[in-house]
């Protein structure tokens, strides 16, 4: 799990402590109806869980019907009869809680790198808030033992291939839960032990599922929706910075500021343009470039500066749409069959099929890659003394040194990964079950994919953030704007100006850092 000393994630591991101490004090309670998006950063970082009373009288009322239905002749999908092709199979009483149990672990197949204890975290969080809304049918014995995997310190190692997004994460969800069972390796005070072990450090007994238990654990998309709503949570603070870092682009290039007019913005009316250019106008504030005298360097700038709030904007409404798919999972009824009290029936659906989830998150990484790909475009106007005026590649005594030029390789290589990690994911369908699940949505490698593109998102704009700082050194011109004049301020405190050439790549991870302090300023 651990990763190598300088790599982003790494960099990121020291914004993960401060988000920890943060919420340490932070209590939310689930109900398996008011989750907001607010909620999941909170979650994912230690705050603490507890059960609303309200729903545990769903919960028990459910049971009572599964357990009913267990009783009976008629067969009843995942209660009385097997899975997935063997729906039709009808199971002996005494082997009902053997088949729950068995279904843990015959689906835990994954493989690959294990997910952040943050995501494992939230995820069980998220299937807890599921199982609390009261369509289930397990019993509230399960619910608490949940909570308190939560709060133990055990870290589930849930590898991040397997998942088709069909009957949502059959397999990580698995992999997920299995230490609730006394099965699989965990992390446990920073070390790999089995589960068996960690449940006994910690003070905790290995639970015994019951009728339809496996199946409502492991039925639905938890695991998508906890890694996605992390990394859309990322995309968001780091569209908000890219608007910051453009605007002191502008200045840095003695830009023309007249584009972010409200006027002109109004009259396309494009809710995230007019946020976008409203919040550049406010960097702005107090800039020499916005003074009545100002007399910027071209009478029109190139697109990247110019149409910024567009190609911003556009990207915002769309974060905004996945925001709002994802707020809706949070609190949706996912497993199958669900349990209706009233009607007294168990009806069985798709609920858990994750495409409403991979296709926002699709258009989140599609979002996501743009605001870098307008960044690189950025960075290389910066970069290029026929469009900026300063010295070439931001080099003093060019020749000598080579100043930024890496900076700009660097930023085409992560946009050119980026590019191609926003290719959706959820218009390629492989069936499987023996036709059973003929058509899959690909969610959780759509939810991998926004996590990487957000990530690299980062170090393309801490690349900009460097070239737009040395370029106002450059310049011999201060940043005038009330919040350009933070943003420069934050990385000269990480970054001291490049006079002879260094090694660009810890000016890199420094920059990163500065993003990260002006990321949560925000």
């Amino acid at each position: 799990m651990a990763n190598p000393s300088g790599s982003i994630e790494s960099i990121q591991s020291e914004s993960q402590k401060s988000l920890l101490d943060s919420y340490s004090g932070t209590n939310i309670i689930l109900d398996g109806n008011s989750l907001s998006f607010a909620d999941v950063e909170p979650i994912a970082h230690g705050a603490t869980i507890s059960i609303s009373k309200e729903s545990l009288v769903r919960v028990r009322a459910s049971r009572a019907l599964v357990e009913k239905a267990a009783s009976g002749e008629t067969p009843v999908y995942a209660v009385n009869t097997g899975f997935g092709h063997f729906a039709n199979k009808k199971i002996p009483e005494a082997d009902l809680n053997q088949l729950q149990r068995n279904i843990l672990t015959s689906h835990s197949g994954g493989i690959g790198e294990y997910l952040s204890e943050q995501e494992t975290r939230l995820a069980l969080a998220l299937r807890l808030n599921v199982l609390l809304k009261g369509y289930t049918g397990v019993r509230e014995e399960l619910c608490s033992a949940l909570r308190d995997l939560i709060h133990s310190g055990i870290t589930p190692l849930v590898p991040k291939y397997g998942s088709v997004g069909a009957s949502g994460d059959l397999i990580p969800l698995s992999h997920l839960v299995l230490p609730l069972i006394g099965e699989g390796d965990v992390i446990y005070e920073g070390e790999k032990i089995p589960a068996m072990e960690a449940l006994k450090k910690a003070g905790l007994e290995p639970y015994t599922l019951g009728t339809k238990e496996g199946l409502s654990l492991v039925n639905g998309t938890q695991v998508m929706l906890a890694v996605g709503s992390l990394a859309l949570t990322d995309s968001l603070r780091l569209l908000r910075l890219a608007n910051r870092i453009t605007a002191l682009t502008l200045e840095a290039l003695n830009g023309q500021p007249r584009a972010y007019s409200e006027g002109i913005h109004r009259l396309r009316n494009h809710p995230g343009q007019i946020t976008v250019a409203e919040q550049l106008r406010d960097e702005l504030v107090g800039s020499w470039t916005v003074a009545k005298e100002h007399k910027a360097a071209r009478v029109q700038d190139p697109y990247s500066v110019r149409c910024a709030p567009q190609v911003h904007g556009a990207s915002l409404d769309a974060l905004n749409y996945a925001k709002t798919a994802l707020e809706r999972e949070l609190n949706a009824a996912t497993d199958n069959p669900l349990v209706f009290t009233e009607s007294e029936d168990l009806i069985s659906g798709g609920n858990f099929h994750g495409q409403p989830v991979a296709m926002a998150l699709d258009i989140a990484s599609i979002a996501t890659a743009e605001i870098g790909n307008i960044s690189e475009r950025r960075l290389e106007l910066l970069c290029n003394p026929n469009m900026s005026g300063l010295p070439a590649l931001l080099a003093r005594d060019g020749g000598v040194n080579s100043g930024y030029m890496v900076l700009q390789y660097l930023s085409a290589s992560l946009v050119n990964e980026n590019k191609q990690l926003a290719t959706p994911n959820v218009i390629d369908s492989i069936p499987g079950n023996v036709g059973v699940e003929d058509h899959v949505s690909m969610g959780m490698t759509s939810a991998r994919s926004l996590r990487e593109i957000s990530r690299n998102l980062k170090a393309i704009l801490a690349a900009e953030l460097l070239a737009a700082g040395q370029a106002i050194d450059l310049s011999e011109r201060t940043p005038g704007g009330d919040g350009t004049k933070k943003l420069y301020e934050t990385l000269r405190a990480h970054v001291p100006t490049l006079g002879d050439d260094r090694i660009v790549s810890a000016d890199v991870e420094k920059a990163i850092l500065a993003v990260d302090e002006l990321i949560h300023s925000q």
